[in-house]
């Protein structure tokens, strides 16, 4: 089972996140908290595998609570719930750490695909979330960083990991399409990291897009 947490302010919309996240497609919702405030105070001692986080809440919003969060001395996952017209707030919650964006409008099976995801080390970027988010990244980030992180640092298979996880795959999945141990996968997403200059696999499946590893138009 995988442990869900929902933090938003509107108990209606917890109720139907927990509806959809039933224990018959395998999910546990192990709390529910009405803001961020509360989600920092409680969730680290329950541990869950996967935080569902609602960007605008009162008290403590969804970013600030989020970087508490993964900043921990046991950083929980973060997957952030967001609106289409939210852009100014999907740079903030990457670098406060999420592990990726799922559109509060996304059907069941899409949400069901990202908490997934992002429980089993991966992360994911809805088709609507994912152009915007790169022309955020090409905006902010400068081109120096951009330059010092160059692609064919990478070795041949550390490029295939990079696709791999770009395209939404788990380190177990990576490892079984590889034919190598996740242990083994854990140490070459390391390398990807430092050799690209970024500090998160979130991070890095952005950098995969943005210079063409793999190409929008399809979630990742």
């Amino acid at each position: 089972m995988i442990r869900v947490a929902l933090v938003d302010d509107q108990a209606i919309v917890r109720g139907g996140l927990a509806r959809i996240l039933s224990p018959a497609d395998g999910f546990e919702v192990v709390a529910e908290c009405a803001d961020g405030r509360q989600a920092v105070a409680e969730l680290p001692g329950l541990h869950p595998d996967v935080v569902l986080m609602d960007i605008r809440m009162p008290d403590l919003d969804g970013i600030a609570a989020t970087k508490r969060l993964c900043a921990a001395e046991n950083p929980l996952v973060v997957l952030v719930l967001t609106t289409f017209g939210e852009d100014e707030v999907l740079w903030g919650a990457i670098e406060a750490g999420a592990a990726g964006f799922v559109l509060k409008s996304s059907s069941a099976e899409d949400l069901i695909a990202a908490v997934r995801a992002v429980a089993g080390g991966g992360a994911w970027f809805d088709r609507a979330v994912a152009p915007r988010l790169l022309d955020r990244y090409r905006r902010v980030v400068a081109p120096a960083a951009r330059d010092a992180a160059r692609l064919d640092l990478l070795t041949n298979r550390e490029h295939d990991v990079l696709r791999l996880m770009a395209r939404g795959a788990t380190n177990a999945e990576i490892a079984v399409a590889l034919h190598i141990a996740e242990a083994t996968v854990k140490t070459r997403i390391g390398s990807i990291f430092a050799k690209l200059g970024v500090r998160d696999r979130a991070a890095a499946i952005v950098f995969a897009y943005d210079h063409g590893v793999v190409t929008p138009g399809r979630t990742p």
